[in-house]
């Protein structure tokens, strides 16, 4: 049984899952892939493991899965950096992040027991012999090998290249995990799946994208392919337009610099909001196997034209002269942004799908910082109701799957307005997380995502052709902007963003109200 097949009771408490999912990876076998030994002695190595991100959430993530017991039970964790450090100082890095319960503190003392470290550089391959040297002292020859690269792009050949050298199992399997960007463009992505394909297997290759971990991403394939009442009208004949959102409250926060060399269509939306897209549109694979999955994903992937300039909306964010901290600071007060930069902050693209389903709805990507609340959702807009019978008091209803923060499902829906009156309002058909399944444990993506590598399931993972597929689409904007650099539109920190970007929706289907706001169930 995979970890993803697994049926969840309604009433089964956080334990409750937990042990079923403990009872499936002893037998775990995913289908088209390989088998999950829940005997064996594995060892993950996280490189880089002094930085942000191993301490933000590779090290609360591995703790998060040894407390549970989601792991083997000999696994052993060995982190790798150019930092002069001991695993006790990691230890301390990470001390602010680990959300140590009451209760687990024996559990946790017992996790560090099993982390190492090692000192090394990157480019050195005597270094990488040392670090093969401590795994197989600690872990045994027969182990199998699981490397986490938490490293800048600029360093991906030179460690791979040193692990395919020193550092494979002898006996088990080695899997490598790749953190985006993969690649800046087509070109570059090309020349880095080139690289790893001389060096491992597409099966030993792991591009995490940590939105594809996320809990209602995972429930959009059982959405549309687990009931029958969506299916009849996910066609071009009933959606009107397809809203993609990613919305931040923040800004840059003194890390412009790092920023401003990517921008938010190669920091969001290449990536992100197209393996939603993706995974909304696909036709039903033939099974939920990895390739086949990502086989539909492609499809759509090459239905795809390329967009363009006329497509997007540009949007730059500035100081809010009324707010207070950092809402007075736009994009170019932070002083690690280079001077006079053009680089978009927030950014509306219109996509389009150009097969039988899909033909003529508009598939519309938008993401930005600064704005005004934290958001990332799905919204469907169906088409008006045919035989207006009600004199244009009537909405469209929208189907909403927000991902973050509050994972929910919700219908807008009219209603006849509970009364003597006969008028109309919009209410919801609701599925609140937090309040259906109270008490239930949902997994960070990062834990589900990281279980799927020891179980070798590639499901949510990105191969080589949907990269190139996707950089395909984005590459020819993304160097018009580079080399043209147009001006993006200011909009003030806290707002929706570009009034123009209200424009381009309309223009494309999509209808905004302005008159209905969701709440929570519990707040009510």
């Amino acid at each position: 049984m995979s970890r993803q097949s697994l049926v969840k009771s309604e009433s089964a408490g956080a334990e409750e899952m937990l042990s079923l999912i403990r009872q499936s990876l002893k037998t775990c076998k995913v289908p088209g892939e390989t088998n999950f030994e829940a005997t064996a002695p594995h060892v993950f190595v996280t490189l880089g493991a002094s930085g942000d991100l191993a301490k933000k959430k590779i090290y609360p993530t591995l703790w998060g899965l040894y407390r549970d017991r989601l792991v083997p039970e000999n696994t052993i964790f060995v982190g790798y950096a150019r930092s002069d450090l001991t695993i006790e100082q990691v230890r301390e890095k990470c001390e602010g992040f680990m959300k140590v319960k009451e209760g687990e503190e024996e559990r946790y003392e017992q996790f560090w027991k099993v982390n190492y470290y090692v000192q090394g550089s990157y480019d050195t391959r005597r270094d990488f012999e040392l670090l093969n040297q401590e795994i197989t002292k600690v872990g045994t020859e027969k182990a199998n090998r699981i490397f986490y690269l938490a490293l800048p792009p600029s360093v991906f050949e030179v460690v791979t290249a040193n692990l395919k050298q020193c550092c494979m199992a002898r006996i088990g399997w080695t899997r490598v995990i790749i953190e985006k960007p993969f690649g800046k463009d087509s070109a570059s992505s090309a020349k880095l799946s080139s690289h790893l394909a001389g060096l491992f297997k597409e099966e030993e290759i792991y591009r995490i994208d940590h939105y594809l971990g996320k809990e209602m991403v995972q429930n959009l394939m059982t959405l549309r392919f687990g009931n029958r009442i969506f299916g009849p009208t996910w066609n071009r004949d009933n959606i009107a337009s397809v809203l993609i959102s990613f919305k931040e409250p923040f800004g840059t926060q003194g890390r412009g610099g790092y920023f401003d060399s990517f921008g938010i269509i190669r920091d969001v939306m290449q990536n992100h909001l197209l393996q939603i897209l993706c995974l909304f549109a696909m036709e039903k694979p033939c099974s939920t196997a990895a390739d086949d999955i990502r086989d539909e994903k492609v499809k759509v992937l090459k239905s795809m034209d390329v967009v363009g300039m006329e497509d997007v909306v540009l949007g730059q964010y500035m100081g809010n002269p009324d707010g207070e901290g950092d809402a007075n600071l736009g994009y170019l007060d932070d002083p690690t942004v280079p001077e006079g930069s053009t680089t978009p902050t927030y950014a509306l693209a219109v996509t389009r799908i150009n097969n039988e389903r899909w033909d003529g709805v508009p598939f519309i990507l938008r993401c930005g910082k600064a704005l005004n609340e934290r958001k990332a959702e799905v919204r469907i807009q169906y088409r008006d109701v045919p035989g207006d019978i009600f004199h244009g008091q009537t909405k469209r209803n929208e189907l909403v799957i927000r991902v973050q923060p509050g994972e929910a499902i919700y219908c807008k829906r009219e209603r006849e307005t509970p009364g003597m009156s006969f008028g109309l309002e919009e209410t919801e058909l609701d599925l609140t997380y937090g309040d259906r399944y109270r008490g239930a444990k949902l997994p960070d993506a990062y834990e589900r995502l990281i279980l799927d590598v020891f179980c070798g399931s590639q499901m949510h993972f990105v191969r080589s052709d949907e990269l190139a597929e996707a950089w395909r689409i984005f590459t020819p904007l993304l160097h018009h902007i580079e080399q043209k650099k147009p001006m993006p539109i200011p909009y003030t920190y806290g707002s929706r963003g570009p009034r123009e970007a209200d424009k381009k929706l309309a223009d494309n289907n999509f209808v905004y109200y302005g008159s209905y706001k969701w709440t929570k169930p519990s707040q009510l």
